[in-house]
């Protein structure tokens, strides 16, 4: 015989599923063209689960959606913001908005003017398949968790200072929230992300911005396959810990491939920094103090694992300073940098790790055993580096015989070394094959 709590309790569930069911059932398509001027009226009257299915044409926006619904635009819909606010609001959960053409939101920054702005209770929002141009930030995520954004594209106006653009992908305070498979330009950075947790950017690819990836105070987070290109800085990454920087692309960046400022914790391994220049302004002048063309430059970042990363063609391969100690730096490629190390501190570092140092192009020892291992140790910076960092005019005698000369007295003299770098166990072969450069055409820096 069942007991009565039992019998409850399955007739609680037998009503929840009715009701779930009824509510699936009861949910309908919404068709709208394009001659109705009140599209608000329509999404404001939609039940939950309903889908609204707009037709060809250009629809007013500053929607507000506060119901959970799908929108769906048909080819060739526009949903237009008329230059004020934003052009959709959406403030209920598990909505899904694809396809559409998002413009001409407002251009206020203080008040986060957004193509389309998700408020913290529009929780599991699916954004999809959409285009958004306009002057200010293109999706704008606020504290809402589990959001999905992929397959979009978000084009800001070059017509406005880059500082002025806001971002095109931003998110504060989220958790749970995958961004993937993006294409970002001509916005201010193309994916900001600051104070959030547990989110996953993927395969996104980032060009013409001032910083392709911007992190801010994030813990546990995956940057994964994203490609940026044509950037003043290709990953931003300041004040966060614990993330996973694996497998993404840097070509033709300029200052930085890779920033870190106060990462701690954090795994880097297998990106390709690829041809990371020194940014000009007027005249051939440097235009940002510090950024020579630094494919990873890692400041006050202590704790870290830096491996298997392809470090190519760059004014400085990598430049470690400020505190920067404890970190493991090996299996790292480091391939015609025309320096391929900057370090400023007052002791020796090793950059091996079990028996495994790096790849150095001008390592020019041997391997009489054939371990794939250098028989002598290699130290990538000498006094002359120093002195040539002290004093930038001296690197017009750079290959000269004098600061040849001088170096081969410091080798021949080692008590005369300063503290640098030492890989006691420099790899043979470059493991890591240099792909193809992509055939993406240079655009002059004003432009970004």
């Amino acid at each position: 015989m069942i007991e009565r709590p039992v019998l409850f309790f399955l007739s609680l569930l037998l009503s929840i599923g009715c009701t779930l069911q009824s509510q699936q059932s009861q949910a309908k398509t919404i068709r709208v063209s394009a001659a109705n001027d009140n599209l608000q009226k329509v999404i404001s009257s939609a039940q939950q689960g309903d889908s609204v299915v707009l037709s060809e044409g250009t629809y007013h926006g500053n929607l507000i959606i506060n119901q959970s619904i799908k929108l769906f635009c048909e080819d060739n819909v526009e949903i237009n913001g008329n230059k004020w606010s934003d052009t959709i609001k959406v403030s209920a959960e598990n909505v899904s908005i694809d396809n559409c053409l998002i413009t001409d939101w407002g251009n206020d920054l203080t008040l986060m003017n957004a193509g389309i702005f998700v408020e913290k209770k529009a929780s599991g929002i699916s954004i999809n398949n959409n285009r958004l141009k306009g002057d200010t930030f293109g999706i704008w995520v606020d504290a809402a968790a589990n959001a999905t954004i992929s397959n979009n594209t978000v084009e800001g106006n070059t017509k406005i200072r880059s500082q002025d653009r806001g971002n095109g992908i931003h998110l504060f305070n989220v958790t749970g929230a995958l961004v993937k498979n993006n294409e970002v330009w001509h916005t201010r950075d193309g994916i900001y992300i600051d104070t959030s947790n547990q989110n996953k950017l993927i395969n996104n690819e980032l060009h013409h911005l001032r910083y392709g990836i911007h992190y801010m105070y994030s813990y546990n987070n995956l940057i994964k396959d994203n490609y940026t290109h044509h950037t003043r800085t290709g990953y931003a990454l300041m004040q966060s810990k614990y993330l996973e920087v694996i497998n993404n692309r840097s070509e033709n960046d300029t200052n930085y491939a890779i920033l870190m400022n106060f990462i701690v914790h954090s795994t880097i391994r297998g990106n390709q920094l690829i041809n990371t220049r020194q940014q000009q302004g007027p005249g051939g002048t440097q235009f940002v103090k510090g950024g020579e063309g630094k494919a990873l430059f890692i400041y006050n970042a202590p704790f870290n694992k830096i491996y298997q990363n392809l470090i190519t063609k760059s004014e400085i391969g990598i430049h470690l300073t400020a505190g920067s100690e404890g970190n493991k730096i090996y299996a790292n490629y480091f391939v015609r940098n025309r320096r391929q190390v900057k370090y400023v501190a007052n002791r020796l570092v090793e950059w091996s790790f079990e028996g495994k140092g790096n790849f150095w192009s001008d390592y020019q020892g041997w391997d009489r055993n054939n371990d794939g291992i250098g028989d002598e140790p290699f130290e990538p910076n000498d006094n002359m580096d120093n002195v040539l960092w002290k004093y930038p005019a001296a690197n017009l005698l750079f290959n000269s015989p004098a600061i040849e000369t001088l170096r081969w007295v410091e080798k021949a003299f080692p008590v005369l070394k300063s503290p640098g770098i030492k890989d006691s166990f420099p790899l043979m072969k470059n493991d890591f094959s240099l792909p193809e450069l992509s055939k993406v055409s240079f655009v002059q820096e004003d432009s970004l």
